[in-house]
Formats: C-alpha cells, structure tokens, sequence
C-alpha cells in the first residue's frame, strides 16, 4: 500500500483530525485570545467542517484560522497532498507538476506551493556552532537579476550566503544584494557562535571576521586545494549542488523577490534530510502557524 492511500490524503474529516493533531498536540488552542479550557464543538448540517467555539472570547474557529491554510478554498486533504509530495522531492516539485496531480489550477498550485515555502521557513535563529563544531560558510549565484546587463563575472546573478554546521547538519541562507565584508561580516557574526570553528573558502571578506571565532581555517580553491583535514567547504558544497539542481532541473526560474521563500525550502528539507518523508511533511505542517501569504501574481 501507497503511503499516499492513506485516509487523510483523501477524506476532508480525517484531514482535518489528521492537521489538529500536529497544530494541537495537546488540545484546540483558541487562535483569537490563546485560551484552551472552553472550547466546544459546534455540530450541524449548517456548520463548517471542523469548526469550533470559544467559550471565553465567544468566537468561532477551525484548524485554519491564524495559518498559511487560513481562507483557502483548497479541500484540506489536498493541501496535505501537496505538503508531502513537496517535502518528500528531494529537489522539489514544480507548480505545474502539482496542478495536474491535484487537479487545480496553476495559479492555485503556484500559491500552494509558496505557502507551504512559508511554513517551511524556520523561526530559529539560535548560532550555529555553539557547542564548538565546525561551520562552513559559503556563497553560490543563481539566475538573473531583472534588468541587469549580462557581464563578465556574477554580477548580475542572484547572490545567496549560506552556512551549514556540521554537527546538527542544519542549513541557512541568506539572499544579499552585494558579496563584501559590509554584507557578509554581519550574518556570519549573527548566526556563527564565537566558540564556532570557521571554515571558508579564500574570499576576502571572511578574513576579518574571522579572526572573531575560535578558529578559522581556509581552503584555497583557486590553487586547487578542497580539503585539508578537517579544512573544507565540500558539506556545503553539496548543499549547494541539490539547490542548483533544484532551481535549474525543476523550477528552472525564480523571480528575485521570491528566492528568499525557495531558500527556505531547501534550507528545510536539507535540514530534516535525516528523517522519514512523513515525520518531515509533519514539521513542515507544524509550522503553519501564525504565518499569513497573501496572494501575490506568479512571475
């Protein structure tokens, strides 16, 4: 049996008990005042599918309210569809893969896909490297900026920082306008611990800052060196090779203001690589909360 037989894949009930119980582990939680004590059932044929009363702030609610699935007319059990199909794709998987599987339109697939980017996108900002581990640190290019002659080098490419820690196997990243030590310096002190160990590669602006760590080793690509013992970036490197066959092989173009949402998605799939595919879709539902993404047109 299919993983996606199961019955909240199909079934709007089992669906909506299937999403309570990742967003209410302990119990409905009111999302207008916070309160959990009062809050009943409300039955009927006239009554949404799943909706609740609050007895202290006497408002009404479901699952939904307060989450990037909030005044969706998507059938729930198709939004879990999508979140497993996404969290499941190693690369991803496109919006026009997703509407014809689903059978929605492609504007629709397109929005589902970018809400589902937005609960994949981390509130954690804790350092990296607080236990004393190794931290790489490095910057990829990726597409065209909008306007911007074609010249020789990258810049008129998308710039992204990124940093993976060794040890937890987590991955962030950055979307920056500009690749110097006025840019960089900031989001490495920002999310690398002092007691962190540092690896880059030989550009200039990791130089300084580097110095503010407990160690900081380099590699020199530029003279053909990649390791040199535990000296290397090649953690991060593969981190950026499942990102650039993602953008390039599924999505093959992504708009600048969007790239920090795509970012996310590989951010949180690399970092709960280490999982099952269904353990994985369960933390991605679970970060629909207290997030809204209003409907933007598709670039």
């Amino acid at each position: 049996m299919s993983i996606l037989s199961q019955r909240f894949f199909h079934d709007e009930d089992a669906a909506f008990a299937k999403l309570e119980s990742i967003v209410w582990p302990i119990g409905p939680v009111c999302p207008h005042c916070g309160c959990m004590g009062r809050i009943s059932e409300i039955k009927g044929k006239s009554a949404r599918r799943g909706l609740k009363f609050c007895g202290d702030c006497r408002k009404q609610f479901t699952v939904k309210v307060g989450t990037v699935f909030e005044s969706s007319h998507v059938p729930l059990h198709k939004w879990l569809q999508a979140a497993y199909l996404l969290c499941s794709s190693k690369k991803g998987i496109s919006s026009h893969q997703l509407h014809r599987i689903l059978e929605v339109t492609y504007k629709t697939a397109w929005f589902m896909t970018h809400r589902l980017r937005e609960a994949m996108r981390s509130g954690d900002f804790s350092p990296f490297g607080s236990d004393g581990g190794a931290v790489e640190v490095d910057e990829t290019f990726i597409g065209r900026k909008k306007g911007v002659p074609v010249r020789h080098g990258y810049e008129h490419k998308h710039k992204v920082v990124s940093l993976v820690d060794r040890e937890s196997g987590k991955a962030r990243s950055i979307v920056v306008d500009q690749l110097n030590t006025k840019t960089v310096a900031p989001i490495v002190r920002e999310n690398v611990a002092k007691e962190a160990h540092l690896m880059t590669d030989e550009a200039k602006h990791y130089v300084k800052v580097g110095r503010e760590f407990a160690d900081h080793k380099r590699v020199y690509h530029g003279s053909g060196e990649y390791g040199r013992g535990e000296a290397h970036t090649n953690t991060i490197e593969g981190f950026f090779s499942i990102f650039k066959r993602g953008m390039k092989g599924i999505y093959q173009h992504c708009g600048e203001r969007h790239l920090h949402r795509y970012m996310a998605e590989f951010d949180f799939r690399y970092s709960e690589r280490k999982c099952a595919d269904a353990e994985r879709t369960e933390t991605a539902l679970a970060g629909i909360k207290g997030k809204r993404l209003y409907y933007r047109q598709p670039e």
